[in-house]
């Protein structure tokens, strides 16, 4: 049986009464705004599954790619993040899946892809809940939407706190001089952009949902025709991101929606079944300093 590969999405859990605490000293209060900051001496470890420790230097690293407004948010994501893999990785061994990831594909994704051929049932869906579904979010279902953008990428590898603190301050002062003289954006993409896309000043088309790694996808799609106001991060590095158009999908029928509503619905009852199974995972293995979300 084959399946579509999907992220596995668990609600981050509050960490434990001692492991908060213990972090919260660890840190001290030069870090009570910002637990991310690299800490001095070993990395401590307050997040366990089964016998793998997962140290605070590794959420750290993990962060960068679960923003949010507060640092302690983005902290209990990443931890969840790092324990969930693991788990899916233990289970993988005990189970001797062979994981061969596909083109485009990483090693931790081939696990999860892997996982749920063997262990999670792909549900059906007849039509009728397919259209019942169509009936309640028509407003919803359009063709995808489409920007035309142009960037500068200032690489910088995910576990270098420096070069991404380096990248991201060029790419404020880019952006500030771009403000004043916008058109030397084709320039400074030909100076400073790591992307082969700096050969045609930085334009990357047209793009649709889903064309790019979820991270730029996300951020991009809450812009605005115009420069971004602040860079774009992502885990290659900081993006000087300008949007030169965009235009908003027209609505779908039902025949043209069908095969999208399908695959939905067939993710999130997967969804449903993998997020149990994983609780399955971490009373057979054992997770400390964290509770994966109910």
């Amino acid at each position: 049986m084959s399946s579509r590969a999907i992220p596995i999405v668990m609600d981050a859990g509050p960490l434990s009464d001692a492991a908060a605490k213990a972090n919260a000293e660890a840190h001290g209060h030069a870090h009570d705004d910002d637990p991310s900051q690299p800490l001095a001496g070993p990395a401590p470890v307050f997040v366990r599954v089964g016998d793998t420790p997962i140290d605070e230097a590794e959420i750290a690293r993990e962060m960068q790619f679960h923003r949010a407004d507060d640092p302690h948010e983005a902290r209990q994501a990443a931890a969840t993040t790092l324990v969930v893999r693991e788990l899916v990785r233990l289970e993988c061994e005990r189970l001797q899946l062979a994981v061969e990831p596909l083109d485009g594909e990483t090693e931790d994704e081939a696990r999860v892809r892997a996982l749920i051929d063997a262990e999670v049932p792909l549900p059906a869906t007849d039509d009728a809940a397919l259209r019942q579904y169509f009936e309640a979010n028509r407003t919803r279902l359009h063709h995808p939407d489409a920007i035309r953008v142009r960037h500068i990428l200032l690489a910088a590898a995910p576990a270098d706190i420096a070069a991404r603190q380096r990248a991201q301050q060029l790419g404020e002062e880019l952006i500030g001089a771009l403000r004043a003289e916008p058109d030397r954006f084709i320039e400074f993409a030909m100076r400073h952009s790591a992307c082969p896309s700096r050969d045609q000043g930085g334009e990357l088309g047209w793009i649709e949902r889903g064309d790019t790694v979820p991270e730029f996808d996300r951020q991009l799609f809450m812009l605005k025709p115009g420069f971004a106001g602040l860079t774009v991060e992502t885990r290659y590095g900081h993006h000087v991101v300008e949007v030169l158009e965009r235009v908003d999908g027209e609505p779908l029928s039902f025949e043209d929606a069908r095969a999208r509503i399908a695959a939905y619905m067939e993710t999130q009852a997967q969804q449903n079944a993998l997020h149990q199974y994983l609780h399955i995972l971490a009373q057979r293995y054992g997770v400390e300093g964290i509770a994966l979300g109910d």
